[in-house]
């Protein structure tokens, strides 16, 4: 961007009087559709094994698992092109109208799932539609976090913005949360059997509820300032994009140990201690449950210290932990450790997980100028979370498979934090500097 469009854009931001409410009201907007967006992602994950049953009969338990969560990875497929689509949407229209569209297209994927008839029902037409459902929600979510992500920071007052959009990511944390709770009761109110019969449609369905909601708090909502302000910049030469191509490729090796810790021990982990460690599903999901409060309750106070002391040094210590810890303390919950021995290494690794959603949504934003914020972002974003987060589970159950050794889902977290710290080590310190 040229200097003349950037010195337009930071005095436009700087003077733009926005209240505490209006603030406060752009905030929820954007966390409630993240809790919509993201719910059933993790509700499905928690149900991949009676999914699997339903929709994928095999009389070889794994293969059935196994094609469940290619299931659940498809829908992640299209993540990077719903970034492209809406967050083009979102950079040239408005984030407003990106973010309706994303949260009625998430509802329709939600309930759809929730109203499928199975294999039993309609043979092999039930997981084509498994399937549909899955990029509708691809879509639908390759589109949200960006367009969120743009929207909340862009809103956030000067010196905040590692705050504001750290309450944006314990919003999805408390959807994993959400989701968790959900079926933990559900899985306790039903026996066995209710739960394969139908019981299992329950957390789907319950999922649509959120819709309204969603839907009236976006409806009224403004544009942000540096959106406003970008548009009013004038004309940018081709090369203000700033190397698009670079820019998009430093968020994707950035995302990568954030999707793999965050699909590999928020979503996989129960299933894991269920299979591996002899946890119940009950167990294994009210441990998930303890473990996700802590990581919501952090999550902002790690945005806030990152206001203070900068993103690189939280993002470095996430990176770091996640190469030295996971072997060791797998290896701990293999051993037959008892159960609150497990819940607080589960606790430990949110920690973790907390610093880096504390200061990664500000860390990121920050690598874009506003007029082509949310559409680089998303795409680099999404293309990461597609390829590394969506199919971490069916990884991690594949190298357990090939392995013969439940210890080696650690091998991908090590690598996932090898590589992003790498990454992350080049960036430059954006804390305290203006968005562009």
């Amino acid at each position: 961007m040229t200097s003349h469009a950037s010195a337009h854009i930071d005095d436009a931001v700087g003077h733009t009087e926005m209240s505490h409410a209006v603030r406060r009201r752009q905030l929820m907007a954007a966390s409630i559709g993240n809790v919509m967006e993201y719910y059933d992602f993790v509700v499905y994950a928690y149900l991949a094994t009676t999914i699997a049953a339903k929709f994928f009969p095999n009389e070889n338990a794994v293969v059935g698992l196994l094609a469940s969560f290619a299931a659940f990875g498809v829908g992640f497929l299209a993540r990077p092109i719903g970034g492209a689509i809406i967050g083009r949407i979102g950079d040239t229209k408005g984030r407003k109208i990106a973010l309706m569209i994303t949260i009625f297209g998430m509802a329709l994927g939600t309930v759809g799932i929730g109203l499928l008839p199975t294999f039993e029902t309609i043979g092999i037409l039930a997981p084509v539609l498994l399937v549909v459902m899955r990029l509708v929600q691809g879509l639908a979510a390759g589109g949200e976090w960006g367009g969120a992500t743009a929207f909340i920071i862009e809103s956030a007052p000067t010196g905040r913005r590692g705050l504001f959009g750290s309450i944006g990511q314990a919003s999805i944390a408390a959807s994993s949360l959400l989701g968790s709770v959900v079926v933990a009761i559900v899985a306790s109110l039903f026996t066995g059997d209710q739960m394969a019969s139908w019981a299992w449609r329950i957390p789907f369905l319950l999922g649509g509820l959120l819709l309204p909601i969603g839907v009236y708090m976006r409806r009224n909502i403004e544009e942000t300032p540096a959106f406003t302000a970008a548009q009013k910049a004038p004309a940018r030469a081709e090369h203000d994009l700033g190397q698009p191509l670079a820019l998009m490729g430093k968020a994707f090796g950035f995302t990568i140990i954030w999707t793999v810790s965050y699909y590999v021990m928020l979503n996989y982990l129960p299933t894991f201690l269920v299979k591996h460690a002899g946890l119940t599903q009950s167990q294994a999901l009210w441990g998930n449950s303890a473990a996700l409060i802590i990581l919501v309750l952090t999550t902002p106070l790690f945005g806030m210290l990152s206001d203070r002391v900068g993103r690189k040094p939280l993002l470095l210590a996430c990176c770091a932990a996640f190469v030295i810890l996971p072997y060791p303390l797998f290896t701990v919950i293999l051993s037959g450790a008892p159960l609150v021995t497990i819940v607080a290494i589960m606790i430990l690794f949110n920690l973790f997980i907390a610093a880096f959603s504390g200061a990664g949504p500000a860390a990121l934003s920050e690598l874009f100028p506003t007029h082509s914020r949310t559409t680089l972002m998303s795409i680099g974003y999404s293309l990461s979370v597609a390829i590394f987060g969506g199919f971490a589970p069916f990884i991690a159950t594949w190298l357990i498979k090939v392995t013969d050794s439940p210890i080696s889902p650690t091998y991908y977290l090590i690598a996932g934090g090898i590589v992003s710290g790498a990454v992350i080590w080049t960036f430059r310190e954006t804390a305290h500097e203006d968005l562009r």
